[in-house]
């Protein structure tokens, strides 16, 4: 019986090729993942655009698709906000199996139990307008130049952290409105 691949080192041997990757304005991309943040549902959209199998992707980390140009600060933003029981809407470039990369605005919402506690997390996906990623992309890359200063991942979190604030109180918004306002096609 050979042992089932570990996507987590895979992931970190996958080298970004520079393809860019799209999938189409209908479709959704979905998962579902458990509190620590292991897939438990992939659809055929994010299984195909990821290019990772659904049953390799179960159980695993959904880490295992993250860009290495993705800032860790909106991750942490992501998780800091999860973490209140809220939603959030984010801009992600992903890193599929085969070095593709892929951008996606995300929807990441807590899932409730039925006695109303979180008992994992849900996330749609939808195909970027090219307008917002062009937007987005400087913005990711000082963040993520930043990060690179510090060795640490907490502290590199932490740095990217404080420069996303300064960078979004320069242009007096916060994340969610810089978000929407590129998502409804407004310059931030």
């Amino acid at each position: 019986m050979s042992a089932q691949p570990d996507l987590t080192a895979l992931a970190r041997v996958v080298r970004p090729t520079g393809v860019e990757r799209t999938f189409g304005r209908d479709e959704v991309i979905v998962t579902k993942t458990d509190l620590k943040g292991r897939i438990t549902y992939a659809n055929d959209v994010f299984c195909r655009v990821s290019a990772l199998p659904e049953a390799e992707l179960l159980g695993r980390p959904h880490s295992v698709i993250r860009h290495p140009e993705m800032p860790k600060a909106v991750f942490k933003l992501l998780w800091d906000t999860l973490g209140t029981g809220q939603e959030l809407f984010a801009y992600v470039v992903n890193l599929a199996g085969d070095g593709a990369h892929y951008w996606v605005l995300a929807h990441v919402t807590p899932s409730l139990g039925p006695a109303g506690d979180v008992v994992g997390y849900h996330s749609n996906r939808r195909l970027p307008d090219p307008r917002a990623i062009r937007e987005v992309e400087p913005i990711y890359r000082r963040l993520v130049a930043e990060e690179r200063r510090h060795p640490r991942s907490a502290d590199a979190a932490r740095a990217g952290e404080a420069l996303l604030h300064e960078l979004l109180a320069e242009r007096g918004t916060t994340y969610d409105r810089l978000v929407w306002s590129l998502a409804n096609g407004a310059a931030a």
